[in-house]
């Protein structure tokens, strides 16, 4: 499915995590991922036609990262360095020019934002960005402190929620609405 958003040189589409430890049969899979796969790819290559940025977030955990649960923190193992799980969905149709931004890549911090350390937010500035248009994986996590700090930067926000997923679907009222106040603009 298709959004069919307009996309401008000014816009940057950013593609939240959508690697194969979070889609069916991952060491952490969101429930529906991999359906959005071809709608994301629809929107990418909309983006590319129009002279829009395509940016694509990823964990990217080294071994014994702070956030799996034998190390005290709440997920399973996923989205290890250089391993099947991290990589991008097999199908999802990255052009070579996609800026790709690791996150969580420290032993002892979790980042969940692709804003989180990346230097993201000044790379956008020098391109001449001016609105972020986020869909992707989880929309409960990362989507969401993606979003949110896109706003915190200054950034236009547009979150394409038919393009997104969350673990806890129970969760996607109280999402939209703290994305809606914090001026995120959402897009069924």
């Amino acid at each position: 499915m298709s959004v069919n958003e307009h996309y401008e040189p000014r816009d940057a589409l950013l593609v939240v995590d959508l690697q194969n430890d979070f889609c069916e049969g991952g060491a952490l899979a969101v429930n529906g991922a991999t359906a959005l796969v071809p709608g994301i790819n629809a929107e990418i290559e909309a983006a590319r036609a129009a002279g829009a940025l395509v940016v694509a977030s990823r964990d990217w955990h080294p071994v014994d990262h702070a956030s799996f649960d034998h190390r005290g923190g709440p997920w399973p193992v996923h989205c290890v360095q250089d391993t099947p799980g991290a990589a991008f969905h097999p199908d999802l149709a990255l052009p070579a020019e996609t800026v790709r931004v690791s996150k969580a890549t420290a032993f002892d911090a979790d980042a969940y934002s692709a804003f989180d350390g990346t230097g993201l937010a000044g790379y956008l500035r020098e391109r001449g960005v001016e609105r972020v248009i986020v869909c992707g994986l989880a929309l409960d996590v990362c989507v969401r402190a993606t979003a949110l700090d896109a706003r915190r930067e200054g950034f236009e926000v547009r979150l394409l929620e038919a393009l997104s997923a969350a673990v806890d679907p129970a969760a996607v009222d109280d999402v939209r609405d703290t994305l809606l106040e914090a001026g995120v603009e959402v897009r069924p």
